[in-house]
């Protein structure tokens, strides 16, 4: 079975996140993490960005690639902040043209309280934004679990 090295970059807002929903999301297969059904993954890397405007990503994702890790995800939290990061597109597109690395938007389901408060603020109305909700958007009663 093929195994893919994961790499979870979360904002530095909250890089003192022990990563339990990430984790959870992962083990199953949850959230962002629903695109390996049909893979074995290894969570590799786990760290901050350093903080606004990211200078952690410069550097991390050449010591993930150096450990095999193939897909970096950005923890929900850059989602789901209020207001999201607004850097998330430069990193992606910095991260695959530098370390021709997949990037993923999400981790952990969107928690149900976190949907409500940016459905009333139409936080996600943006094209970008609304596309890379995506994949943590999850129905109801999953986003409840994360609550």
């Amino acid at each position: 079975m093929e195994k893919v090295k994961i790499g979870i970059i979360i904002c530095d807002r909250y890089k003192t996140c022990a990563g339990g929903k990430c984790f959870r999301a992962a083990e199953n297969r949850e959230g962002a993490f629903s695109i390996y059904r049909d893979v074995e993954i290894e969570i590799a890397g786990f760290t901050s960005c350093g903080g606004c405007p990211g200078g952690n990503i410069e550097y991390a994702p050449e010591e993930m690639a150096k450990n095999g890790i193939t897909n970096i995800h950005f923890a929900t939290g850059f989602l789901v902040g209020y207001p999201p990061c607004p850097y998330m597109e430069h990193f992606r597109n910095f991260i695959n043209e530098k370390y021709g690395m997949k990037v993923i938007f999400g981790t952990h389901p969107i928690p149900e309280k976190y949907f409500i408060t940016h459905t009333k603020l139409n936080t996600w109305n943006k094209e970008f934004l609304n596309e890379s909700i995506q994949p943590t958007l999850s129905d109801k009663s999953i986003r409840l679990k994360y609550d």
